[in-house]
């Protein structure tokens, strides 16, 4: 077909599909004036070719390349501008260099380094401004550090830290102010301590309480 014969169309499909053809040609296309262009020529050329695209001024060309490089590689864009770029690198880099994006800006890149952090390297997120990066936190800390999560801001995060901590220290919160965070809390703390849920200002709470001290 001459669409598949062609490299000069603008079509990415098309694009990609004469590269899939002959992909001995993509290398040259590497510095082509097309982002498109270029940036699927990344799929198909030689690692050892990519030093030429790595500072591309288009950052879908630069997320190709990040997609590819090895990872011990990726340093070289822990600082890039684009946020989907830093988000692949902290996807996809090592361990020994992923806490380098840990103060990244943007909270998704950081939400993808919490989720793959050591775990006894998480205690920095603790205070994170941002509350989807202080949960997967408080989901991934050992039971033994909750403690450091019980006055956390955010309701979510302290029901959380209410529904894994033991039943003993479940019971300082069930004088929460959010009742989401009561109830969980009444749900294992002892039932010696749920008297004070009788006269909860929330219906399901008190029946939660008269239910565990059979009343």
């Amino acid at each position: 077909m001459p669409g598949d014969t062609c490299i000069l169309v603008e079509s990415g499909r098309q694009i990609d599909r004469f590269f899939r053809i002959n992909p001995e040609y993509a290398q040259l296309y590497l510095t082509d004036a097309f982002w498109e262009r270029r940036a699927i020529a990344v799929r198909y050329s030689p690692l050892s070719a990519l030093s030429v695209v790595m500072d591309d001024p288009d950052e879908v060309v630069r997320r190709a390349v990040v997609y590819r490089l090895p990872a011990h590689q990726l340093t070289h864009f822990i600082n890039d501008p684009d946020r989907e770029v830093r988000m692949t690198v902290a996807d996809r880099i090592g361990q020994e260099s992923l806490e380098l994006l840990a103060d990244d800006e943007d909270y998704i890149v950081r939400l993808t380094v919490a989720k793959r952090l050591q775990i006894g390297r998480l205690f920095r997120f603790i205070k994170d401004p941002d509350l989807q990066v202080r949960k997967v936190v408080v989901e991934r800390l050992p039971e033994v550090s909750l403690g450091l999560m019980k006055g956390d801001s955010a309701p979510e995060v302290r029901k959380i830290v209410a529904e894994r901590i033991s039943d003993e220290e479940a019971a300082e919160f069930l004088q929460d102010p959010d009742w989401m965070v009561r109830y969980t809390a009444a749900i294992h703390a002892p039932t010696s301590a749920l008297h004070c849920l009788l006269e909860d200002s929330e219906a399901d709470i008190r029946d939660l309480a008269r239910q565990r001290l059979k009343i």
